[in-house]
């Protein structure tokens, strides 16, 4: 056998801004959702997918703000005779309530897919968004997630650039994907900055 043989290439361009897929695509929904008018926007490529473990945390953290608003809106009339209440109260729970029903298609949704020169992150079905951002356009790369995120395994990564318009939230990912996503993306910006 030659050295050659032996030897993997080095990771070049695409292959070097692609972290192992298996990280990002773990515990992930399979396919992404797509609209299905011919006007849709399509790009080429390998989407990256959420965790649906995410809806389960956003059907927690919605059902505890329900159960507030409902307690909120009991004191406030039974006990301080305060019949107005029922108004912005039904409205408001009828809005969590909508929230809901909409969010596992919503979650089915999000996509990312890393590229040569980009990330490009969508969401929508009915308003679809699109954004690319730059790799050498990043300042700041970011994962939060709350109490019950960490208690469900999710997190959510935030990416800064220079231009407000551009910075990206994805949410609902595993926390294994968010840091090797974070990782990919620190040194690939880092790259192509050094190279402006």
């Amino acid at each position: 056998m030659t050295d050659s043989q032996m030897t993997p290439p080095e990771p070049t361009g695409a292959d070097r801004t692609q972290p192992t897929a298996p990280v990002l695509d773990e515990g992930t929904y399979e396919q992404l959702r797509e609209p299905r008018g011919a006007g849709r926007l399509a790009l080429d490529g390998h989407w990256h997918q959420i965790s649906p473990r995410y809806v389960t945390s956003q059907f927690v953290q919605n059902g505890i703000a329900l159960a507030l608003l409902v307690a909120v809106v009991l004191v406030l009339t039974l006990v301080l005779d305060q019949t107005w209440a029922w108004i912005p109260g039904g409205i408001l729970a009828v809005v969590i309530l909508v929230t809901l029903a909409i969010l596992p298609r919503q979650a089915k949704a999000i996509g990312y897919m890393l590229r040569e020169d980009d990330i490009v992150f969508r969401k929508g079905i009915l308003w679809q968004r699109i954004i690319a951002v730059p790799y050498g356009r990043m300042q700041l790369v970011d994962i939060t997630h709350g109490p019950l995120d960490r208690a469900f395994g999710v997190a959510q990564l935030k990416m800064v650039t220079a231009a407000a318009t551009t910075g990206v939230q994805i949410p609902g990912l595993t926390q294994a994907a968010a840091e090797s996503l974070r990782d990919t993306l620190i040194d690939v910006a880092e790259t192509r900055r050094t190279g402006l």
